[in-house]
């Protein structure tokens, strides 16, 4: 019972891991397109209440006008292509400050800082670490956590987020 459980909740994983996939690859051109920075998506699907949300950015960063403006192109990109089979909500926003990351180059710019990481599955007996970044090994992220380093590696990462940091 427990393996079947298990492979249903590996199979519902993947999938929507390659809906994601599907959706940067569809979104990608379109942001990059009109002179933004793809950063990434979130796709949750929750019947009624899912959520696609995508981040962009600028090299001064982005307002609520560049955000509208794109929401509009991606919405007719999607309304035309049709990927995602029941109602959702489109959001189109800035990553922010405690921006999620996404990619190795991602990770690659934000060494030396705190991140918080949520694991898809446990990690010696836990899945959510908050350390310094620091470094990137053959596709594995290092945290420093205390005194202990740990290699985590990135396709076992669920989610990731920069913690900002702020001087008194």
């Amino acid at each position: 019972m427990w393996a079947q459980v298990a492979h249903f909740l590996y199979l519902e994983i993947n999938n929507l891991s390659t809906k994601a996939e599907q959706l940067s690859e569809m979104l990608r051109p379109v942001v990059e397109g009109m002179g933004y920075v793809f950063w990434g998506i979130e796709y949750m699907p929750q019947g009624k209440h899912s959520v696609l949300r995508v981040y962009i950015d600028g090299e001064d960063g982005v307002n609520i006008d560049d955000c509208a403006d794109v929401s509009r192109q991606l919405s007719g990109v999607l309304d035309v292509e049709d990927p995602i089979s029941n109602n959702y909500t489109l959001e189109v926003s800035s990553p922010g400050m405690d921006r999620l990351l996404f990619t190795l180059e991602q990770f690659s710019s934000y060494l030396g800082h705190v991140i918080e990481v949520r694991l898809s599955v446990p990690f010696e007996g836990r899945r959510k670490f908050k350390g310094l970044l620091n470094g990137i090994e053959d596709g594995d992220i290092q945290l420093v956590i205390e005194d202990t380093e740990y290699l985590l590696p990135l396709e076992q990462i669920d989610k990731a987020q920069v913690i900002p940091q702020f001087e008194d």
